[in-house]
């Protein structure tokens, strides 16, 4: 009489390699001031020369027309960076244009809604940001900042 094949163990899961963090270039605030399209490709050029996913640029860097949005400067600017999937960071304090500006306001805060474009007090919080970023790509669940 034979006796049943013992049942196999089930195969181990998949392990994939946790994904690199970004790659970032953070940008001081000396240097030129985007005042124009071409000033922003500027900056997009100084990402690729670094293979960065995302570069973070003080407020200073950009001129009042940026924050203008009738000159359609930011979203010129803006478009070219989610065209080529780098993220771009601006940080520092923007209180004296988003005070002045619904409109702008609500662009701040609909953008960092998203994962490509971020308006941000400081340093610390991209880092936050970037991080959570970096985890949800690995499957690591962490709250949002």
């Amino acid at each position: 009489m034979s006796e049943p094949l013992p049942t196999p163990a089930p195969a181990p899961a998949p392990v994939s390699a946790p994904a690199p963090a970004p790659v970032v270039v953070r940008l001081s605030a000396d240097g030129p001031v985007v005042r124009a399209p071409a000033d922003g490709m500027d900056l997009l050029g100084e990402a690729f020369a670094q293979d960065a996913e995302w570069l973070l640029v003080p407020a200073a860097r950009f001129g009042a027309e940026f924050f203008t949005l009738g000159t359609r400067l930011a979203g010129e600017v803006t478009q070219k960076f989610a065209q080529y999937r780098v993220g771009l960071a601006v940080v520092g304090d923007l209180s004296a244009y988003t005070g002045a500006s619904g409109a702008l306001r609500d662009f701040v805060r609909e953008s960092n809604r998203g994962r490509q474009l971020w308006f941000l007090a400081d340093e610390a919080e991209f880092d936050a940001r970037i991080e959570a970023l970096h985890d949800a790509r690995n499957g690591a669940f962490r709250p949002s900042p």
